[in-house]
C-alpha cells in the first residue's frame, strides 16, 4: 500500500473520533468517511456531509479481535463461519442488531451490516477507538464522497470532494476498488444485497449453499448500502453499451461535433484508439483489475473534457457480477434521455 501512517496521526484521528468529529480513512475497497457508530450525532454528521437520505444505513467497521456480537442481537453460525473465512477483508454482513444500536445507523431498519477491513491503516484507527471505548469501539463509514458521486480509492479524491474540512489517514491507493460484498443473514438465510470482491461462489464454498443473488424479486430485503439503483455515478454522462452498438454512438457524437470517452476492453477496440474526437481508454481484460482502476478512471473521466462517456458492457457471467453491478448504478443516473 506504500504510504505510511504515524502513530501521531492515528491517535489525533482516533481523538477525533472520540470527540464526534469525522475522519476519512483507508480500506482495502475504498476510503471511508467515519464516525463513532454509538453515537446518533456524529451518523448525523455523516448523512450531512455526503448528502446521504436518512433512511439508508451506514456499515460499521470493527478491528480484528472485537466481539461483532456486541453490535447484533444474534450471531449466527453461519457468520461464524463467514469471519473465519473473509475477516478481515471485504465482505460486510447484515444481522439482526442489538438494541443498543442507534436507529441512524441502520436508517431505521431492525438490522446493521457489520465489516472488519483488511488495510493496516483502517485496523489501527479502529483498534486506537476502540480501546477508548473498553473493546466496543465501531466506525460508521460509508464511502468518503457526496452521495450517489463516485467512491474514492485514494486519499486525494476525498480532498477532492471535502477540501480541508474532514480529516484524512492517507494509506496509498485502495488494492479491491470497489466497495465491500454485502451478505444478509437477517431473515434466516443467505442473500446477496451488493456483489464485491468476495465472491457468490466463494460464500456458497463456506455455508455449503449458494446465497440468492440479487435480482429484483427480494422485496424482504432490507435496505443496504450502495444499492439504489442509480449510484458511483460520475459527473459526466455516462451510457453502458453493447460492443456492436458502440460504432453507431460514436459516428453519431462525431457528427454532432462531440468528443466523446471510449472506454473498451483493448483486443476489441483498438481501431477507434486514434479516432478524431475519441478519448479512448483500454479497459482491463480481468475483472478484479477492472474493479481496482474502475472509480479512479471515471474521476479521471471527468476531467478530461469529454461531453459524455460510453463504456462497452461486459460479460453477463458470475466473474463480472460487482463490476457490471457499479456500471449498471451509475448508467442508471442517466438513463433519463440524458446519456
Amino acid at each position: 500500500m506504500g504510504v505510511s501512517v504515524s502513530a501521531g496521526e492515528i491517535g489525533h484521528a482516533a481523538a477525533l473520533l472520540d470527540a464526534g468529529e469525522l475522519v476519512a480513512f483507508p480500506t482495502e475497497t475504498v476510503y471511508g468517511l467515519g464516525g463513532d457508530a454509538a453515537s446518533p450525532e456524529a451518523v448525523a454528521r455523516i448523512y450531512a456531509a455526503k448528502g446521504r437520505p436518512a433512511n439508508h444505513p451506514v456499515i460499521v467497521h470493527l478491528p480484528p479481535g472485537d466481539d461483532p456480537g456486541y453490535w447484533a442481537a444474534e450471531w449466527p453460525d453461519a457468520a461464524r463461519r463467514l469471519v473465519e473465512a473473509f475477516w478481515p477483508g471485504p465482505l460486510t454482513l447484515i444481522v439482526r442488531r442489538a438494541a443498543h444500536v442507534p436507529d441512524a445507523v441502520s436508517g431505521g431498519q431492525d438490522s446493521v451490516g457489520l465489516r472488519c477491513p483488511s488495510h493496516p491503516v483502517a485496523q489501527a484507527l479502529l483498534s486506537a477507538f476502540s480501546a477508548r471505548r473498553a473493546g466496543h469501539g465501531g466506525v460508521a463509514g460509508p464511502s468518503a464522497n457526496r452521495f450517489g458521486h463516485v467512491s474514492p480509492t485514494t486519499a486525494q479524491h476525498v480532498r477532492d470532494e471535502f477540501g480541508a474540512s474532514v480529516y484524512v489517514l492517507d494509506g496509498g491507493a485502495s488494492e479491491v476498488g470497489i466497495e465491500s460484498t454485502i451478505l444478509d443473514l437477517s431473515r434466516g438465510f443467505p442473500a446477496l444485497l451488493r456483489p464485491g470482491h468476495v465472491s457468490p461462489r466463494a460464500i456458497a464454498d463456506v455455508l455449503g449453499e449458494a446465497p440468492r443473488l440479487p435480482d429484483g424479486s427480494d422485496a424482504t430485503a432490507p435496505r443496504a448500502s450502495g444499492t439504489l439503483k442509480a449510484h458511483y455515478a460520475p459527473r459526466t454522462p455516462l451510457a453502458l453499451l453493447p460492443f456492436e452498438a458502440l460504432e453507431p454512438r460514436l459516428v453519431a457524437s462525431r457528427a454532432a461535433g462531440e468528443r466523446v470517452a471510449l472506454v473498451a476492453r483493448a483486443s476489441r477496440a483498438l481501431a477507434w484508439a486514434h479516432e478524431p474526437n475519441v478519448h479512448f481508454v483500454a479497459a482491463p481484460e480481468e475483472p478484479q483489475a477492472y474493479a481496482r482502476e474502475l472509480y479512479g478512471l471515471l474521476r479521471a473521466l471527468d476531467r478530461a473534457d469529454v461531453a459524455r462517456i460510453l463504456i462497452e458492457q461486459l460479460p453477463q457471467t458470475i466473474e463480472w457480477i460487482a463490476v457490471n453491478d457499479r456500471l449498471g448504478r451509475a448508467a442508471a443516473a442517466f438513463e433519463a434521455g440524458r446519456a
